[in-house]
């Protein structure tokens, strides 16, 4: 059963119409999470489009947050605006992600996960170790927010609704992006790269295209979470967050849309509304994602799907009117 448009349009309005209310019954810390779920959907984007479209897996895309966030820390704490650590961290994210796409030309599956491990502990170990440029274990501390057309940002609600503003632009081109050529070049490369090859898709083109534009959109999430914490070092970065973002991806349902938007409100929010539980509240969170990646590896809108196909079985369609003849 499709949901019909008007009813997603109306979902679509309601989702954005919360989004903008949230902050304004929020406290600060309340706010900084709605940021932060901001910031790591972009990431999850980026990484969603790598795995759950081109089918490529990446343990790097923290290491391209990192890489993100220290480019606008450096750059914004010397006085250059944000803009401009948006274009260098987003190049730079590119181009090394298009570099670290060449392995995958080559190898496939775990081979590439490990791969891409190993780049995310050299990114690790250049921010920790190379104290002349990252300031090492010390870090960097006062990250400013920026001022945007005049339009100052030091207040929690005014970052949050800047993120939420750059989290709507990368949505809409993503949404472009997976329903052009290009998206369903990437879907073929992820279902069957033999069939795609034969049928002239250029595998070789795409796979690198898709890491390219990934790396791109940690970068831009990397860019956000300096602000938005005011303080970075390399500890934020190490694999922990990789797989965390790939547990968004998963737990929202790679491959689709909406998943990283559902799996980074699952993994940054699901805990927090889990502490009144205490010293369980952990354990909870994991059982959670355990027993959903076991009952459905689809993820949460997989599970939807699922449980819609039943009812959509179920419910007949509508007998055609009779016209008087007694005939159908």
């Amino acid at each position: 059963m499709k949901i019909p448009p008007r009813a997603r349009v109306l979902a679509g309005a309601a989702a954005v119409a919360l989004l903008v209310a949230a902050p304004f019954g929020l406290k600060p810390y309340g706010i900084y999470l709605l940021s932060l779920w901001a910031v790591m959907t972009i990431a999850a984007i980026g990484l969603n489009l790598t795995l759950g479209y081109a089918g490529q897996i990446s343990l790097a895309q923290a290491a391209f947050v990192g890489i993100g966030a220290y480019t606008a820390a450096l750059l914004t704490t010397q006085g250059w605006p944000l803009w401009a650590a948006f274009v260098l961290a987003t190049a730079l994210s590119f181009v090394i992600g298009w570099l670290l796409g060449y392995p995958a030309l080559r190898v496939q599956h775990h081979y590439l996960a490990f791969v891409t491990l190993s780049f995310t502990t050299l990114v690790f170990l250049i921010l920790r170790n190379e104290e002349w440029l990252t300031k090492g274990v010390y870090g960097i501390t006062g990250i400013p927010r920026p001022n945007v057309l005049g339009w100052s940002t030091q207040m929690p609600v005014d970052f949050y609704f800047f993120c939420l503003g750059v989290l709507a632009l990368v949505s809409a081109a993503t949404w472009w992006l997976i329903r052009s050529p290009w998206g369903r070049a990437f879907t073929a490369l992820r279902e069957n790269p033999i069939r795609a090859s034969s049928l002239g898709v250029d595998t070789r083109r795409y796979t690198l295209m898709a890491f390219a534009i990934g790396s791109a959109l940690g970068g831009i999430a990397g860019v956000l979470y300096a602000p938005l914490v005011q303080f970075i070092e390399p500890t934020a970065f190490a694999l922990g967050l990789s797989f965390s973002l790939l547990l968004m991806v998963i737990v929202g349902g790679a491959g689709y849309f909406l998943g990283p938007f559902l799996g980074a409100a699952v993994s940054v929010l699901l805990p927090e509304w889990l502490r009144f539980t205490e010293g369980l509240y952990l354990i909870l969170y994991a059982l959670f994602v355990m027993v959903l990646v076991a009952v459905c590896p689809s993820g949460l809108i997989g599970l939807a799907e699922r449980l819609r196909r039943p009812a959509a079985i179920a419910t007949p369609e509508p007998a055609p009117p009779d016209d008087g003849t007694g005939s159908s």
